[in-house]
């Protein structure tokens, strides 16, 4: 199998430095950006490209970051998501076509109400709250990310996983003709991704269904993605079509792809180094040309939020079990 390193940001993806540094000026003037209270509510208009359809009723979550968040422009810009390529800004240029609605996800496994549910089964029932996290890239990159979201445990509690599932498996949509990716061998689609039953109940873990107030865009997972913030990237896998109770741990893309470099639980931890970088620092996405050139910031131990999460895995060996 063929696995290919994400390429060098291209110029292409660099928002002019003048037009990054107004827009945040602008924002902070008007109050919007302080000291981290920013609510998707108050996104300056402008920031946000038309065409984006805003999301009804969204509640604040009171124990969101409070960093600043990066603009919508970077989030939607600077992604992952290999079924539309390998380069960061290949989501973005890449999924146009990428149709994500009507959609539906499958419930089976160790459940007592199997079947194909559509979106508004799985959503509406619940009430979204915007929650700022940290990302953290495997890669060593971060973000602060304002997602709009559902705890994935009010979902999963509503269709009765049995005694013997002790974890979920989630499988992301294969669209060769809208995601051009998947016509390449880079990795085995569909993407795979699971959690400890206790990783996918926990309250931090969020079935994600927007950004900054707005459905999820294409790029970062439309509609459905997950977010495990205490975990790297790749582990919040996007646009989910099948989500399965498992007694037994399940494959995932990457551990498959190269297990000595991605494990199964990829937990952020700043003393288990990537076998080809170091974890123990990383850069904040941001535009503009001094962003290639900002200094590094130390990697929190489970992405800062240890206090929650550490629990979960009392006497495992997170060096062997990375």
């Amino acid at each position: 199998m063929l696995i290919r390193r994400p390429p060098d940001i291209r110029s292409s993806e660099i928002t002019p430095e003048r037009h990054y540094f107004n827009r945040r000026e602008l924002l902070r003037s008007a109050g919007f950006i302080g000291a981290g209270a920013l609510l998707s509510g108050a996104t300056a208009a402008d920031d946000i490209p038309a065409g984006h359809r805003r999301l009804a009723g969204v509640q604040r979550w009171p124990a969101s970051l409070k960093d600043p968040p990066n603009t919508f422009e970077e989030i939607t810009t600077y992604n992952n998501f290999y079924e539309f390529g390998a380069g960061k800004a290949d989501p973005a240029e890449e999924s146009g076509r990428f149709r994500p609605k009507p959609w539906k996800v499958t419930i089976d496994g160790e459940t007592e109400a199997p079947g194909s549910h559509d979106y508004d089964t799985l959503i509406k029932p619940h009430t979204l709250e915007e929650r700022i996290y940290r990302l953290r890239c495997v890669e060593a990159w971060s973000m602060v990310v304002p997602w709009v979201g559902i705890p994935l445990a009010a979902v999963l509690k509503r269709y009765k996983p049995t005694s013997k599932a002790k974890y979920v498996a989630f499988e992301t949509i294969v669209r060769p003709e809208e995601m051009p990716g998947q016509r390449s061998r880079v990795l085995d689609w569909p993407y795979v991704e699971g959690l400890t039953i206790a990783e996918a109940m926990h309250p931090l873990t969020l079935l994600v269904v927007g950004v900054y107030g707005v459905e999820l865009p294409a790029q970062n997972g439309a509609p459905l993605r997950l977010m495990v913030p205490w975990k790297y990237g790749f582990k919040s896998i996007k646009s989910i079509v099948r989500i399965s109770f498992t007694e037994k741990r399940p494959p995932t893309t990457w551990s498959l792809s190269a297990p000595n470099e991605y494990g199964f639980y990829a937990n952020v931890n700043p003393e288990v180094d990537h076998p080809r970088w170091s974890q123990a620092t990383e850069r904040r996405v941001s535009s503009g040309f001094s962003s290639l050139f900002a200094a590094r910031q130390d990697t929190l131990m489970f992405n800062g939020y240890a206090d929650q999460v550490a629990s979960l895995y009392t006497g495992l060996d997170l060096v062997k079990n990375f």
